[in-house]
């Protein structure tokens, strides 16, 4: 398995050789005018630019497009101003040569059907050219795409090593607990008939758990209702407490102060007619 420190390694070093992509792509610097001020008739002058592709440090896509749309304005008037000498420079020479160059209309003829092959050409030419344009713009776009991934994995790839370091001392601490728990656990060294025999009995005493549990459901509806019954026989019990400790304190503060709450004098004639009922009793014996 390639080690990620050293795959980082090769890509930023193969990445200083080659340096910077953005930093290398550029277009030519043709913004500047063809012709020198002082030449004679120097035909349209190309427009004023400030800035171009090859000064950015970060060329865009939407600059480079911008630089696109300039370039092309610009090598349109060129061709214009090439044109326009060239067909000067043969008319001058044609009227001042001796003898004058005379065409005639064969020769008129002649030469528009040689003009009407080259543009025929000329648009092949350009098809092509616009072809070329498409599928460079397609491979520039493919090209860019990737580089921003590779910018990514690269990024990813940093913080590989310490993540794999984190894991790996995980995975050691996880190791060794495993190595002590199975030198504590003396399961781990049965062999397979003791391990399925205790692997038996864990089965039978977790199916009589299951049992147990299911008759304790099957009861625990029951068991709800007497507790509800309980606690309402408790709240009426509670109540009945609560009065009689409010009359025992009633009782006591009145024999405090000297009030009769006519108890006893109903204990006295209760303890009379007892005597009397014991007596007729003795008396007919």
């Amino acid at each position: 398995m390639t080690d990620p420190a050293d795959t980082l390694q090769q890509l930023q070093q193969l990445q200083q050789e080659n340096g910077d992509l953005g930093t290398h792509l550029s277009i030519v610097r043709v913004s500047e005018p063809i012709f020198s001020p002082d030449a004679e008739n120097p035909g349209p002058s190309p427009s004023k630019r400030t800035s171009d592709a090859s000064t950015l440090d970060n060329p865009s896509p939407a600059s480079l497009e911008a630089d696109l749309t300039h370039y092309k304005e610009l090598f349109s008037k060129l061709r214009f101003s090439y044109v326009e000498q060239v067909t000067k420079e043969k008319f001058l020479r044609a009227i001042v040569g001796d003898p004058p160059l005379v065409v005639g209309h064969n020769e008129n003829v002649e030469l528009e059907a040689q003009l009407a092959e080259v543009k025929a050409e000329l648009r092949a030419r350009k098809e092509e050219v616009r072809a070329m344009v498409a599928e460079m713009d397609k491979t520039g776009r493919d090209l860019a795409a990737r580089y921003n991934n590779v910018q990514l994995q690269m990024t990813k790839l940093s913080t590989l090593p310490e993540s794999i370091e984190s894991l790996d001392a995980t995975i050691a601490g996880l190791r060794a607990k495993q190595m002590s728990d199975m030198d504590g656990s003396s399961s781990q060294k049965m062999s397979l008939p003791a391990t399925l025999s205790l692997l038996s009995e864990r089965e039978a005493e977790l199916a009589a758990l299951n049992r147990q549990l299911a008759a304790v459901q099957n009861t625990l509806p029951r068991k709800t209702r007497e507790a509800e019954t309980m606690e309402r026989e408790l709240a009426v019990l509670e109540k009945r407490k609560t009065e009689a400790i409010t009359q025992a304190r009633e009782a006591r503060r009145r024999k405090e102060e000297g009030e009769s709450d006519g108890l006893e004098e109903m204990g006295r004639w209760y303890r009379s007619a007892e005597e009397v009922l014991k007596r007729l009793v003795d008396v007919e014996g």
